[in-house]
């Protein structure tokens, strides 16, 4: 599965499912994140994310998001957008 980096995992809220992520690189609503560290390595669609609070459509390079996930990750997990092949 090929893909970019494009941040790390800074902090995971356990128990509301949150990654918080500090962006290297861009991302919107639909792309597909994959997450890997410690034991997980999953994927998972971007159907919503916040900016301070905020929902948002798309981010960028430094920007810090918000993603509920459906499965935990550690801190300092890498965070890739999986690049569609046609």
């Amino acid at each position: 599965m090929e893909g970019k980096e494009i941040g790390r995992v800074f902090n995971f809220f356990e128990k509301i499912g949150v990654a918080a992520i500090e962006l290297n690189g861009n991302v919107k609503l639909g792309d597909t994140l994959r997450f890997v560290g410690g034991e997980s390595d999953f994927t998972q669609v971007v159907d919503s994310m916040q900016v301070e609070g905020k929902n948002v459509e798309h981010a960028k390079k430094g920007d810090r998001i918000g993603i509920k996930l459906a499965e935990k990750i550690c801190r300092g997990a890498k965070v890739y957008r999986v690049e569609r092949l046609i």
